[in-house]
């Protein structure tokens, strides 16, 4: 047996008892199994349609090489036909390829200024207006949790919920997993008197929202909860009560704020799904730093600490170190259209997957 075959015949199995389980009305007495079910039921969708069509593309092949020994005029079929089947075999090949199991997952993105002052908050804020153009763009939901400003209207750090509107395959996390890092920005500064370009970075750190806060531990004890006033520009239930909250996880020193929602408790809910998010990730880094150990990380776990990509306001120029990417459309980027850009970083973790396969 192949290993397509005996994936396939994996993903068949899988697929007949997620529809079973999608049949039973008992499934929908527990909302939080009902919604991994119909998640996991998305995202093998594309590969049982392909499977399919592959199937009914051979049939087709069979009968027209068969119907060709006795009437000419069936063999002038069989190229086209033949050339369907490779298609679409190259394209269940594909779906059948190692995956990050987080791809189908929503997300938490957090920026955060760097080295730079004043010009590193800007260069964040500017970051943040990216991630949104882009999501908007994807039609994804993106919810700004929380921001603190700096003097001058940059952002010190904010934190982003992004969603996809429709469960599937392919969630936020395989677009924007390649994000986390060092962001460099070379220009001349709004605080620049004489016209000199300066470097400063701003950091991105990126995890997969967990479904479920309970998939994490999360004792009380390890908690600590301060409230205080939410900042904002303006609205009503801004600057007048204590509803924004801030965790920290004693532990491991994350903290997590949230005052995009409109009471105390929905912000503490809210920043409860954000520690989750953290602290799984930060698991999965650390398991996966274990695997790693004796080889070189791959794109999809590379060092957080390490600049990854620059942007280059005189030249328009943006560059991915990890992958060698340049373009002169920084101007579009910055616009949200960073689809080239992220079309070649999944391109590149594909290769490696498969070269480690």
């Amino acid at each position: 047996m192949t290993r397509q075959a005996s994936a396939i015949d994996d993903i068949l199995a899988e697929h007949a008892g997620l529809e079973q389980q999608l049949s039973d009305p008992s499934l929908h007495d527990d909302p939080a199994n009902a919604r991994r079910v119909g998640k996991r039921f998305a995202e093998l969708a594309p590969i049982m349609s392909t499977y399919t069509k592959l199937n009914a593309a051979r049939e087709d092949l069979a009968a027209a090489q068969e119907l060709a020994q006795s009437d000419p005029g069936f063999a002038e079929e069989v190229p086209a036909l033949q050339s369907s089947v490779d298609e679409l075999d190259a394209i269940l090949t594909d779906l059948l390829a190692p995956r990050d199991e987080h791809d189908g997952d929503d997300v938490v993105l957090e920026v955060k200024s760097g080295a730079g002052g004043e010009e590193s908050a800007l260069f964040a804020a500017d970051l943040v207006r990216m991630y949104l153009k882009y999501c908007e763009r994807r039609g994804w939901k993106a919810t700004v949790l929380g921001v603190t400003e700096s003097d001058l209207g940059g952002y010190k750090d904010a934190t982003v919920s992004i969603k996809a509107r429709e469960a599937g395959r392919d969630g936020v996390w395989s677009r924007l997993k390649f994000e986390g890092g060092v962001h460099r920005v070379q220009r001349v500064p709004v605080t620049e008197s004489q016209g000199r370009i300066h470097t400063s970075a701003a950091g991105v750190l990126i995890y997969p929202e967990p479904d479920e806060i309970n998939e994490i531990a999360i004792d009380d004890a390890d908690l600590r909860v301060d409230v205080y006033r939410s900042s904002g520009k303006g609205g009503q239930g801004v600057n007048t009560t204590d509803s924004a909250v801030r965790l920290t996880h004693l532990p491991t020193g994350i903290v997590v704020t949230c005052q995009n929602e409109r009471s105390q408790l929905q912000n503490k809910a809210r920043a409860m799904q954000v520690l989750a998010a953290r602290l799984q990730a930060a698991a999965k880094e650390e398991a996966e730093a274990e695997a790693a150990a004796g080889r070189a990380a791959q794109i999809r776990t590379v060092d957080r600490s390490e600049r990854i990509r620059t942007y280059n306001f005189p030249e328009n120029r943006i560059t991915d170190h990890r992958i060698g990417y340049k373009a002169n459309n920084l101007d579009a980027v910055l616009a949200g259209e960073m689809e080239s850009l992220l079309d070649a970083l999944v391109e590149a973790d594909k290769q490696a997957r498969l070269e480690q396969q």
